[in-house]
């Protein structure tokens, strides 16, 4: 075969098989689960797990069903347009990052303004859905979450600060302040301690991530703690959020009086636990295995401790102070008695 003819059917097969031709030849369903990785679903879950929870709480448990259902999905919603600007503004990186460079826009499988379209498309709708069948407070901070996760967060300080996470964490902090909204039509005292629990909460969740995979984060230049300050100053820095923890959760026992006994032994177990995760990671701060370990523990973290606030909600966990003194009474003579 003439060389000519070589190159010409190398070139033929390159361009069949090229990231445009197969987005083409993709099916819907792929189309569909494109879109879909484009919203970072997994991220999305914990988020309304904290919608759920505030809703809960704010409702003293007798939350209308439809009206959680909007809100959960108007704040899903949200959230997946969040994500998918954030995936749209950061494709540059995720291309030359290896945990990231499979998604659907640096892969070639979704275009630029296709994905730009959809984001928009996703806020439009969230705003309406909220605006519609909850109220405007929770559209509005539903749509301050996206920009503040989009602008502060994605666009100016997740390039050029080390404090990135810290002060971009307030975007995931929204979420419950939504949920409290749209149950009030408002914001109490309580609904900022959810949102003080959350912003808390980010920096240890964020960093060990970052300690896990600070090599790909220095490939591409952003300036995660790990990367400019080292392993053991993240460390350092985990374990003081971690130690804020337990006091900031137990505002919502005291001066709040929205939680009890139920909520708030649990927040102390809980937060017990996790400084322990905290101290490990002190001792051995560039171990990527411990650093996986406080990942993993600060997702069940925040999940436990939206189920204890639902559990506290409930008639039969609403102990008083004089029950709790003689519950507390009871188990210390039985363990005398062993």
């Amino acid at each position: 075969m003439p060389e000519t003819a070589i190159q010409e059917l190398t070139i033929s097969e390159e361009n069949i098989f090229s990231p445009a031709n197969l987005s083409v030849k993709r099916n819907w369903r792929g189309v569909i689960q494109d879109y879909t990785e484009l919203t970072k679903p997994r991220i999305i879950v914990l988020l309304l797990i904290t919608t759920a929870g505030a809703m809960w709480i704010a409702s003293e448990g007798q939350v209308d069903g439809f009206l959680i259902f909007i809100t959960v999905l108007g704040g899903a919603i949200a959230a997946a347009s969040a994500n998918a600007f954030n995936c749209l503004y950061d494709r540059d990186i995720d291309a030359k990052m290896e945990r990231t460079s499979w998604r659907p826009i640096p892969s070639g499988r979704i275009q630029p303004l296709n994905a730009l379209i959809f984001a928009i498309t996703l806020a439009v709708i969230s705003f309406t859905l909220l605006a519609v069948y909850a109220n405007l407070l929770a559209a509005c901070l539903a749509m301050s979450g996206i920009a503040t996760y989009v602008g502060i967060y994605t666009i100016w300080l997740k390039r050029s600060s080390t404090q990135n996470i810290v002060i971009g964490g307030a975007a995931g902090a929204i979420p419950p302040l939504v949920g409290w909204a749209a149950v009030t039509g408002e914001l109490s005292w309580a609904a900022w301690v959810l949102f003080a629990i959350i912003f808390v909460w980010t920096p240890p969740h964020f960093w060990a991530l970052a300690l896990m995979i600070r090599d790909e984060y220095a490939k591409v230049g952003v300036p995660m703690l790990p990367v400019v300050k080292g392993d053991e100053v993240t460390a350092q820095q985990i374990l003081l959020y971690t130690l804020l923890i337990i006091p900031v959760s137990l505002l919502l026992v005291f001066p709040c009086n929205v939680m009890g006994l139920v909520y708030a032994v649990s927040a102390v177990g809980l937060g017990l636990a996790f400084i322990y995760k905290a101290k490990q990671l002190l001792k051995e701060p560039s171990d990527r295995t411990v650093a996986r370990s406080v990942f993993k523990y600060s997702i069940l973290y925040l999940a436990l401790l939206c189920v204890a606030m639902g559990i506290d909600s409930l008639p039969f966990a609403h102990i008083s102070s004089q029950q709790a003194i003689a519950l507390l009474q009871a188990t210390n003579q039985i363990l005398s008695s062993i």
